[in-house]
């Protein structure tokens, strides 16, 4: 089920964070205590289908509670394409999990990933970026869900 409000989401437990795009997703996720944040290799897509194969796997194998999904939004909050097609990502994931996912946004999360990253190789950084923004992302949504 996809959620509006970060009040409906499990406050305990390990989360998933997914930073999708449309030839790699990159995977984070946390520990029970959300105290840290873990990179996963990067999923290279395929098809849509092997993709979430791939996330309900990582879910079995790390007892994941909920999911978080970046959003990719203009500056001025307004959805793009890419918008669009990360939220049929999600209601195609939400369609084959029981677990509660919520969006957030994640504007700059490739900029910061790439200073987290630092100076590497081209091939490195492609490599990493996206586990990279998901770990941001991820940690972007525990902030918030440590404020409610």
């Amino acid at each position: 089920m996809i959620l509006s409000d970060y009040k409906d989401f499990p406050q305990q437990g390990r989360i998933l964070g997914l930073d999708w795009g449309a030839r790699r997703c990159g995977v984070a996720v946390s520990d029970e205590s959300r105290e840290y944040t873990f990179t996963r290799p990067q999923l290279y897509i395929k098809s849509q289908n092997e993709l979430i194969e791939k996330i309900l796997n990582i879910i079995n194998e790390d007892k994941i509670c909920g999911v978080v999904v970046g959003l990719p939004l203009f500056s001025d909050g307004s959805e793009s394409e890419t918008t669009k097609m990360v939220r049929a990502f999600a209601k195609s994931l939400s369609e084959h999990i029981e677990l509660p996912i919520i969006f957030i946004e994640e504007n700059l999360t490739s900029a910061a990933a790439q200073e987290e990253i630092g100076r590497k190789s081209i091939a490195k950084i492609k490599q990493e970026l996206d586990s990279v923004s998901a770990k941001i992302i991820l940690e972007n949504a525990i902030a918030v869900l440590k404020r409610i």
